[in-house]
């Protein structure tokens, strides 16, 4: 996974305004663990503890994909040259998105979401 950060403007920095409107670290951290939480319910009956260990058998049975989310996967694959093992890998990032967003269903925003972190082809 890749995600590309900006620098933060200096006055973005300093200003008293802009202070205070960020996620803690502390509220970050609570996130985080009630998505392991719902990752351990989740698997409580497998061998898994969380979704980056799923097989491909596993994420078919664990994270079902509606029609729509299926589509968008097909088109992903083709426009960004996805192989099996990147297709499955963004799907066990998009229930990774959605745990943390506490929804049950992975949809096509988790999965635009997880499609934004695949590392960027600068054609090297």
């Amino acid at each position: 996974m890749h995600i590309d950060v900006p620098s933060v403007e200096t006055q973005k920095l300093i200003d008293s305004k802009n202070a205070g409107k960020s996620t803690s670290s502390v509220d970050i951290q609570e996130m985080v663990q009630k998505a392991r939480d719902i990752q351990t319910e989740r698997y409580e009956k497998s061998k898994f503890k969380s979704n980056s260990e799923l097989t491909t058998r596993a994420v078919k049975e664990f994270c079902p994909l509606s029609a729509e989310c299926r589509t968008m996967m097909i088109s992903a694959t083709s426009t960004m040259n996805l192989t099996a093992r990147s297709y499955f890998k963004v799907i066990k990032i998009a229930r990774t998105v959605a745990d943390l967003a506490k929804e049950k269903e992975i949809t096509t925003s988790h999965l635009a979401e997880a499609l934004q972190y695949r590392p960027k082809d600068d054609g090297f």
